[in-house]
């Protein structure tokens, strides 16, 4: 019989295996021989002293780090979710680094895109430092305290911030599909140092653009050198696989068809004949059919296309010669014929994408004394929704801030029909006691962003009222936090000998219920934390039955071979029951766990585990 050992993917190991599928024969003993692999490798090894890179005091720590296996688990709070039992997002309360690495499994290469708004390291803004021994326990003891900001005069300025951000970029590059991206905002204090990073850790064939976002409609008068109107947006993709969607289009654009000859091609403009790349076939005399004036191409350019073309469409009245019939040839161009949509620019006005003073303005629309002192507007985030999802895409934010990107998921969704899925994570850093979140009861930030998210989807659902399916749209979330692990033995913090001793009758911490250790064992085995439960009784016990039965758990005490007959009864009835999880001193007696493994195969049960 087989035991949970409770630890998340283990990503060293996963490399190793990457790197077998690649390189079989660079195997020995179940060690890499990099000899033989630098061999394979032949002239692509840099062995020379000297050498391009990029390093910092701390960056091997981090490479380690984004490597460690996970010692928590992610709670359930029912409490502060809103409609738990149906919707399909998510929102989590912990360590981003600690939480990245618990959804490893869950959400391997499942995420097509993710977007993060992080510390831009101006001084003022809170750079977490990470504990390299134990993040879980670190983290419930620092979010207890108030967070601390790195001003430019403390010490590894930027190296605080970089040892922040790259194991966190490591673990999300294993989180996005082959076909996903990433969006990263940045102001230019540290946008340099990011698109290193990035190029190393998504590599720099995968750069895509560096987006400049004018953030502000009006310099500030009061600065003393250059007044900063643009942010930055740096974008990767995982893979060659990702491809952009083309922007919709206008109504501003489309406002330049503005003619319509009844002809049935609907609204047309007029569009030059002539091009700059030469083709002496193509430069010849158009005769104006009503005037008979004859007219050249003008020097160094030359028509479209050939005389029978150009024929065939004066024929067809598909040249234009002006209103009155008497002007120089000119090309209809059919609203209908364009590309129907717009492929994006690296440079976003506010006027297409919101400013600074438009997100606090919407913030403000939804509490009535902002809460929140930097929020991005959420056309900004619709902006690379449009380019980088399709309607059933999973989102992912892990510095939510004030969760605007979920409201512009919802509000994506609620306007196309959408699918699209969202997983908010945020630290719980501690307001102020002074500001106004504080004052108007929001102890910490993720009180901020989950409220928001209810506004903002109640509103949507009123403001799209009358439209047909709204009803259906997802404005609902699933609250997990982050903590220890449930289950004694899996908590490296539990050392006592008394401890353990109890932990092997009683394994389940005295604090916690079974659902808890039941949301533990999903991400231990990488299930979706929003895939169907169902609470069911089995002989008088109770177990639940995860994703429609694929996966039954029974923490209770006193099983029986009958319970284990019924769930085998379960399994030949139709149901595609295919793991199995008891609590290791759940069985009546030696005899039941023994005879249970066996019953278990004899109903075609293989992975059957115990905890």
């Amino acid at each position: 019989m087989n035991k949970l050992d409770g630890k998340t993917m283990d990503l060293v190991q996963h490399n190793i295996d990457e790197l077998k599928k690649l390189f079989p024969e660079v195997i020995t003993e179940g060690k890499i021989d990099f000899d033989r692999l630098r061999l394979l490798l032949g002239d692509e090894v840099d062995t020379g002293k000297e050498k391009y890179e990029f390093t910092w005091p701390g960056k091997s720590d981090c490479i380690r780090l984004s490597q460690q296996q996970s010692t928590g688990t992610l709670r359930p709070d029912k409490e502060s979710s809103k409609d738990w039992d149906t919707t399909k997002n998510l929102y989590i309360e912990g360590d981003n680094l600690e939480v990245l690495r618990l959804l490893q499994k869950a959400y391997h290469r499942k995420v097509k895109m993710i977007y993060i708004d992080p510390p831009y390291n101006t001084g003022n803004d809170f750079i977490y430092k990470d504990d390299y021994k134990d993040n879980v326990k670190s983290y419930k003891e620092k979010t207890e305290q108030s967070m601390k900001a790195n001003p430019a005069t403390a010490g590894r300025y930027h190296s605080e911030w970089l040892n922040m951000m790259y194991p966190r970029l490591r673990l999300a590059k294993n989180l996005l599909s082959d076909d996903g991206a990433i969006f990263i905002s940045i102001d230019d204090t540290e946008l340099d140092n990011l698109k290193k990073i990035c190029n190393e850790v998504f590599g720099e064939e995968n750069f895509i653009a560096c987006i400049a976002w004018h953030k502000n409609y009006a310099s500030a008068n009061d600065s003393k050198g250059f007044s900063s109107v643009l942010d930055y947006i740096l974008v990767y993709r995982k893979s060659e696989n990702f491809v952009r969607n083309l922007l919709p289009r206008t109504d501003k654009q489309n406002s330049l068809y503005k003619y319509d000859s009844n002809d049935g091609y609907g609204p047309w403009r007029p569009d030059n004949l002539s091009v700059k790349t030469y083709s002496k076939e193509y430069d010849f005399t158009i005769i104006n059919p009503t005037t008979g004036v004859e007219y050249n191409p003008p020097k160094g350019r030359c028509w479209v296309t050939n005389k029978n073309t150009i024929d065939k469409w004066i024929k067809e009245g598909r040249v234009f010669f002006g209103q009155t019939g008497n002007g120089a040839p000119q090309l209809k161009r059919y609203l209908n014929e364009v590309q129907q949509g717009v492929v994006p620019i690296t440079y976003w006005s506010y006027d297409e994408c919101g400013h600074n003073d438009e997100a606090r303005k919407e913030i403000k629309q939804l509490f009535s004394e902002p809460p929140f002192d930097t929020p991005k507007p959420t056309r900004l985030i619709k902006q690379i929704l449009n380019i980088s999802t399709n309607k059933d895409s999973i989102v992912l934010d892990f510095f939510s801030g004030s969760s605007t990107t979920a409201h512009a998921v919802m509000k994506l969704n609620s306007q196309d029909d959408g699918n699209r899925k969202f997983v908010m994570v945020q630290l719980p850093e501690p307001c102020n006691e002074d500001s106004e979140a504080y004052k108007a009861g929001f102890p910490n930030i993720c009180e901020i962003g989950k409220e928001r998210i209810r506004r903002a989807g109640e509103n949507l659902k009123e403001e799209y009222k009358d439209k047909e399916g709204i009803e259906n749209l997802d404005i609902g979330f699933k609250v997990f936090k982050l903590d220890t692990s449930n289950l004694k033995a899996w908590d490296p913090d539990v050392e006592e000998l008394e401890g353990t001793l109890k932990g092997m009758v009683d394994p389940i911490k005295e604090d916690r219920t079974q659902e808890d250790m039941l949301y533990e064992i999903m991400l231990i085995y990488g299930i979706d934390l929003t895939i169907p439960l169902e609470e069911i009784q089995i002989k008088g016990k109770t177990a639940y039955s995860v994703g429609l039965g694929y996966m039954i758990v029974c923490l209770e005490d006193g099983l029986t071979l009958d319970v284990i007959e019924a769930i085998g009864a379960m399994k030949q009835s139709g149901q595609e029951i295919a793991r199995v999880v008891f609590r290791d001193s759940g069985f009546a007696d030696d005899n039941v766990k023994t005879n249970a493994v066996q019953l278990l195969k004899k109903f075609g049960i293989e992975d059957f585990r115990t905890i």
